[in-house]
């Protein structure tokens, strides 16, 4: 098989949520036991660190695995979605797995998955490890997929756990509560093992709490160890901030971050006290490796899609956020962005809760409503009459690329284009 073969039958033959939605949904991990054994414990090979959480989870990977890669580590990094490539997915030291070694592993080891049927997930997590394993890393950065108890990647033991937030978001897999959510992600908290929960919340402290004492796991919650003491931007309009501690002391001065958008305040102190924990572990990371692995995320990982400037003129952002707590803070900082008048380009998949999405998003803009190419999209016909009721205003495309050459036909230089709504709308877009 070809490249473009194999990435074919991974996508078509087998099911996948992104593209499924709850038919590709599995709740129990029975397969990806069965792989794991058939593949002999990869992820036994190298040391781990698991990354869950509603938002957030996909920057604090990158991030992590940024800082790590300055201070000389060899780091796999298992993320998804992808935005423009499956290979994404899956990377050590930033550069993507190579095609062969996809099209290699499908091929030799078809067979197998034809007899027991695994979905894309559970495949593509054998697919990280086993590739992990075989280049010899030191560590691996392992983001959720989705939830935690039952997701694929929670058969590794790591050494560090990471919780980012919980929001209602895949409600109908993980509970329709942010206790109930805050339950399935704490299945990756792990016996003796440190979880660190990036923001400390009313209804979703007390399970964290409660399951690291039944675990015995250290437990630290990142929004109570540092703070924000000053935030600014730097001339190449990247965030710069001074980080206090908990007794109230400047612990770092001018610390740099090249992931725009302003809820990476809250992933930051999220990854600094990770680092604080790692360095306690046994790993050596050094103040400048922190320094220099915040402000190249970008150029070390290839993170794309975090308020992403597309274009100047007009300004052009896209940004992934694609639930409520998410395109909240984008919202927020739109308002915040300088502009004569704000055209959005939004589409979303149709397992949201898109009448509470729309609620939320601004009245004064002008919208292109559109949905990516894949059969979970909403139709940006249905999505256009809901935002009617919400009192949004505009016209559909049946494309995200026509939606953007629109906006950019209308708008003014001094205008604002926001891309947003859906991960998959943004993959088109970026």
């Amino acid at each position: 098989m070809t490249y473009n073969e194999t990435l074919e039958w991974l996508f078509n033959q087998l099911p996948m949520y992104q593209r499924d939605g709850k038919a590709a949904y599995k709740d129990n991990l029975d397969n990806t036991l069965t792989l794991d054994n058939y593949f002999h414990h990869p992820h036994t090979k190298f040391k781990s660190i698991h990354i869950a959480g509603t938002n957030g989870k996909g920057s604090v990977s990158h991030m992590l695995a940024s800082v790590l890669q300055q201070a000389g580590y060899k780091v796999g990094l298992y993320t998804s979605p992808h935005l423009k490539d499956f290979r994404e997915r899956i990377k050590i030291n930033g550069e993507m797995i190579s095609k062969k070694h996809v099209v290699d592993f499908v091929k030799q080891h078809q067979p197998f998955f034809e007899r027991i049927q695994p979905s894309f997930f559970e495949m593509t997590v054998a697919l990280a490890f086993d590739y992990f394993a075989k280049k010899n890393i030191d560590i691996a950065v392992v983001e959720v997929g989705m939830g935690g108890r039952l997701d694929s990647t929670n058969i590794i033991q790591p050494i560090l756990s990471v919780i980012t937030n919980i929001g209602l978001d895949h409600t109908q897999f993980l509970g329709d509560t942010l206790e109930k959510i805050a339950k399935e992600k704490a299945g990756i908290i792990k016996e003796k093992t440190p979880v660190i929960i990036g923001e400390t919340q009313v209804e979703t402290q007390k399970t964290f709490i409660e399951t690291a004492q039944q675990k015995n796991a250290e437990i630290l919650f990142a929004d109570q160890k540092y703070f924000i003491d000053y935030a600014m931007q730097s001339v190449d309009f990247k965030p710069v901030f001074n980080i206090k501690d908990e007794k109230g002391d400047i612990v770092f001065r001018d610390l740099k971050i090249d992931l725009g958008g302003d809820y990476q305040q809250k992933n930051l102190l999220t990854v600094l006290t990770a680092v604080k924990i790692l360095k306690k572990i046994e790993f050596l990371i050094l103040d400048n490796h922190l320094y220099n692995g915040l402000s190249n995320v970008v150029k070390n990982t290839g993170l794309l899609g975090r308020w992403q400037v597309l274009n100047n003129k007009p300004l052009t952002i896209a940004d992934t956020g694609h639930n409520i707590e998410g395109l909240s803070y984008s919202i927020e900082q739109l308002k915040q962005t300088p502009h004569k008048h704000l055209h959005i380009i939004f589409g979303v998949v149709n397992d949201k809760n898109v009448d509470k999405i729309l609620k939320i998003l601004p009245k004064n803009a002008v919208y292109y409503f559109t949905r990516s190419s894949i059969p979970r999209a909403l139709d940006e016909k249905v999505l256009a009459e809901k935002a009617a009721f919400a009192g949004l205003t505009g016209k559909t495309y049946p494309g995200v690329q026509i939606a953007l050459a629109n906006a950019k036909k209308y708008a003014e230089d001094n205008d604002l284009i926001f891309i947003g709504g859906s991960t998959f709308v943004v993959a088109e877009a970026v």
